[in-house]
């Protein structure tokens, strides 16, 4: 069994500032080690349950968060950014058989995590299809351009909330809730020992994952800074709806994910 998994840090246990997530930072090491732990976790409840190739895309901020000399020997770790339309899922193809995401979070426009936010810090929402689009809504629609099913999420109580009702059949392990500007979160050693459990049970029943690609994809973005609607507006098939509100149609996942790269 080949297992891709997509990590980000906002959604781990106790992280709730964005001085801890920011690389050289001095709050930044523990939730570091804590994001290792949790991807570790998740490593080993896939090859409990027969993985025996899994590839890990590190991916927050700078890509360069995980621990390498921490991961099972079976595993790849992609640091850093290769600049594709995949983004948070560069490295995905057709080749895996499920996608997990470990350290995810609630997406922008949501108030389930003080860091909610939707691919970086500059915009108010994204709309896709009539509904607000999380990194998670928006990276398993680019594992489903491979037929690869996401079958795993841990993160905020919201997030994960909102997981199931976009894909019913997906486990989840909701490792912290946000009130306001807070966090309450669950025993680090106790997310890991959940993590490794829910991956476990998820490998299980990866059919039950797959979700329908819908026939086109319409996207609006809103952006705090109406300067930035303005560049995005230059994008071919890009319009703007109002001052800080730009739309723009994809028929396919390949073209809404290039759009975005460009736009965001």
């Amino acid at each position: 069994m080949k297992v891709y998994i997509s990590v980000d840090i906002e959604g781990v246990t106790g992280v709730t500032a964005w001085s801890e997530t920011e690389l050289g930072s001095s709050d930044y090491e523990q939730f570091a080690l804590q994001m290792t732990k949790e991807t570790v976790a998740a490593c080993e409840g896939a090859i409990a349950m027969g993985a025996n190739e899994i590839f890990i895309k590190d991916a927050h901020d700078s890509a360069r968060n995980i621990d390498i000399t921490k991961l099972p020997r079976c595993v790849k770790l992609c640091r850093g950014w290769a600049n594709s339309p995949e983004s948070m899922m560069a490295g995905i193809d057709e080749t895996f058989n499920a996608a997990i995401f470990i350290g995810y979070h609630a997406g922008a426009g949501y108030d389930g995590n003080p860091l909610s936010h939707t691919m970086n810090t500059n915009n108010n929402y994204i709309m896709v299809n009539g509904e607000m689009a999380s990194e998670f809504i928006l990276n398993s629609y680019a594992a489903a351009n491979y037929g690869v099913p996401v079958v795993f999420i841990s993160g905020d109580k919201m997030l994960c909330e909102t997981a199931k009702q976009f894909n019913n059949g997906i486990e989840t392990v909701a490792v912290k809730d946000g009130v306001g500007g807070a966090t309450i979160s669950i025993n680090p050693d106790y997310a890991c020992e959940l993590i490794k459990e829910g991956v476990k049970n998820s490998l299980k029943h990866i059919e039950a994952c797959k979700i329908d690609i819908p026939e086109k994809f319409e996207v609006e973005i809103s952006y705090k800074d109406h300067k930035e609607a303005k560049r995005a507006s230059y994008y071919p098939g890009v319009t703007k709806a109002s001052p800080r509100v730009v739309q723009y149609t994809a028929k396919n996942i390949n073209e809404f994910m290039t759009t975005r790269m460009f736009i965001l």
